[in-house]
Order: C-alpha cells, then structure tokens, then sequence
C-alpha cells in the first residue's frame, strides 16, 4: 500500500472514533466507510514487468482512450492515453528502462480527464525518460477529481522499466508518447495494467561487431 493510505485510512479511523464518542456510533459508520474506501484506493499491488526487448510498458492502469499520431518537436510520434478512474491503482511507473532527462511541472485546469483537450490544459507533470537510444514521454495529467500528482525522482536519475516512480491521487489520465516506428499492441476500449501491459514494442537496435575470424554478426545493443 502507499503510505498516502495509512494518513487517509487511520486519519478516518481516528475521526470516526472521534464522531462516535460525541454522537454515537451509528453516525461514525459512513467515515468508517471512507476511511475503508482510502485503503484500497491507495493499495500498490506487486506487478510482472515483461522482459520483452523494446517493450513500452503502461505506466498506470486503466483505460486506453486514444491511440493517435502526432507530431512532437517536429519529430513524428504516437500517443496512447489511458484514463484511470477512481476505482483503478493509481500508482505510476516508468514505461521504458533509462535515464530521466527533464521532469516538467505545468500548472493547468482540472478539466474531465476524458476530455481530450486535457492532454494539454490540464495540471500536469511531464518527465522524459531516455533509453536503449530512444525517448519516451508520459504525461501524469490531473483529472477533475485529482489534486495532487506525486513524482519521486529527479533528472539525472535511472529508472527500471516498470519501476514504481509516482502517484496521482483519484480520477485522472497518463499520456505516453514514442517514436512512429513502434509496433502498439492496443487499441481504444483495451484495460491496461501498469507495469505489465505492453503499450507498444520499439524496433531495438543493432551494432555491428568483430570477430576473430573476420567476420562481422550483429547484436542486440544492450
């Protein structure tokens, strides 16, 4: 579980208690009810992370929305959006295995994360992560519900595909966006599982090696 669901889980607990002793228990019941409801929002079940070479993993569960192409700094990408409801794992991790190369914060709205103008209106964390000699963007976008978007590491840092990096707190979106190239593996309506659903597959690249023999083979290039 997330620490978040301790604070929020017992804080209803000791407040129900509170409530009980003034008025009775009968009206504690429905922040009991609550404080319940926290717990499990807040649980961070253990995932398989695939082993598959240039795998794009979800970072968060939920629902694909949009599968889409789109331009990106000139560069031509795809982006798949996954909508995340209050009833799903909020947790967050990394799509790919690399290095963290820009965390951004952008301050927005709070419109309806369905919404597909809230891709770029919405309050919303943007890290770039780079790896295996690709770049992968995703987006923690905050819903109309969602307040608070939590990111644990900083530029500079390494992450494991499939890693636990953050969390957005109740209703919201994640936005994931790659190289045009990529083979997806969804479509729009799929669930997805953060962590062990694979979003798309990058072409991995190859390099050219000696051999004693005098003869070149080609390699993965880990």
């Amino acid at each position: 579980m997330v620490r978040d669901g301790y604070f929020y889980g017992f804080g209803s607990v000791l407040a129900a208690a509170l409530v009980a002793w003034l008025a009775g228990w009968p009206y504690a019941i429905p922040i009991l009810l609550l404080g319940a409801f926290f717990l499990w929002f807040f649980r961070d079940p253990e995932r398989e992370i695939p082993a598959t070479p240039g795998a794009v993993v979800s970072p968060g569960d939920g629902k694909v929305t949009d599968v889409a192409p789109l331009t990106l700094d000139g560069v031509a990408r795809y982006r798949i959006s996954i909508f995340l409801s209050v009833f799903d794992v909020h947790v967050n991790r990394s799509p790919i295995a690399g290095i963290i190369r820009d965390v951004r914060y952008q301050r927005g709205k709070f419109v309806n994360a369905m919404s597909a103008h809230s891709a770029e209106e919405n309050e919303q964390n943007i890290v770039t992560v780079e790896g295996g000699g690709r770049t992968v963007v995703f987006k923690q976008i905050a819903g109309l519900i969602a307040r608070r978007i939590v990111f644990n590491f900083r530029a500079g840092e390494h992450v494991d595909c499939g890693q636990r990096v953050g969390l957005i707190k109740f209703g919201s979106r994640v936005d994931v966006v790659f190289d045009r190239d990529a083979a997806v593996q969804v479509k729009v309506g799929d669930r997805v599982r953060g962590g062990s659903s694979v979003l798309a597959i990058l072409p991995v690249a190859h390099e050219r090696v000696s051999v004693p023999v005098g003869r070149a083979v080609d390699r993965e290039a880990r």
